[in-house]
């Protein structure tokens, strides 16, 4: 595998300057980026529901339960139908879903800290981590678009950083061909 990677290293720096170029984009367009990203949710939304419901309706002899798996692929056209109709939406209603996620999951570990408190030390983090978590879900509730604008921008810091690797393990390999490729035969 290594003699294979050495020899095509140029792709690694193909594929990271594809990145860093990704990457770039997302942190000059994010708006853009974010329809993109939430297009293909949708897409695959849709994709993945005619698949389920090709594959109930191809089993529904031998499987009882087969419009379970109807249902989920009829439910996945539909999002997606509606992702396709309000991208905007779609997006916020994503952050608020995490939103919520956050709030709960704050209040879940701020109840656990105070439930073992006599059994552990250092539950004091546990509720400041439960607490930091609120805050989180609170800020994202009342600014659901900076949600989706920072989670944006982080896909964009992600693909640049991954960018930047993958060309220096490009030109790595590059610079040991030779030995790479000699060892192996």
């Amino acid at each position: 595998m290594l003699s294979t990677l050495a020899r095509y290293w140029w792709v690694l720096v193909l594929r990271g300057v594809l990145a860093i170029a990704f990457g770039l984009g997302a942190l000059a367009w994010p708006g853009l980026t974010l329809g993109i990203l939430v297009i293909f949710f949708g897409t695959f939304l849709f994709v993945s529901g005619v698949f389920l419901l090709i594959a109930a309706f191809a089993g529904r002899h031998g499987n009882e339960e087969w419009w379970l798996l109807a249902l989920e692929g009829v439910l996945g056209i539909a999002v997606g139908i509606l992702t396709y109709r309000s991208p905007g939406l779609t997006a916020v209603v994503l952050v608020l879903y995490i939103a919520a996620w956050a709030l709960v999951s704050g209040a879940f570990q701020i109840a656990a800290a105070i439930r073992l408190r006599k059994e552990i030390e250092g539950e004091l983090w546990l509720g400041l981590g439960g607490l930091l978590s609120i805050v989180f879900g609170l800020i994202l509730m009342v600014a659901p678009g900076a949600g989706a604008l920072a989670f944006v921008w982080l896909i964009g810091a992600w693909a640049i950083a991954f960018g930047v690797v993958a060309i220096l393990l490009g030109f790595r390999l590059r610079r040991g061909l030779p030995e790479v490729v000699g060892a192996r035969q």
